[in-house]
């Protein structure tokens, strides 16, 4: 399965496939992660390539997290699982040259 590249100030970046596997509401595991934003028991989210991912429920910990692969895995009882939109990029000198 091919990876998406992206352009980011000269860098290139790679759009990881993302992936929920969904265990008997206590375990979840999440692949193409690309950063864990915060996390406590009742609530962890994580911005991925889809979008920012809120994960809730309750008693919830992180048990892996490769920062490498980008998979996180999370233990506990998880209620909701809610992708947010990725907010557009903000390019302020795009209106000043129009």
């Amino acid at each position: 399965m091919p990876y998406e590249q992206r352009e980011h100030a000269g860098e290139r970046a790679v759009k990881r496939p993302n992936d929920l596997t969904l265990e008997g509401r206590k375990h979840l595991t999440v692949s193409g992660v690309e950063e864990v934003m915060g996390f406590d028991e009742r609530e962890i989210t994580m911005r991925t390539g889809e979008g920012d991912l809120i994960v809730r429920g309750e008693d919830m910990r992180i048990s892996k997290l490769s920062v490498e692969g980008g998979d996180v895995h999370v233990h506990g009882l998880i209620s909701e699982l809610i992708y947010e939109e990725p907010a557009p990029e903000r390019r302020p000198w795009k209106r000043l040259f129009r």
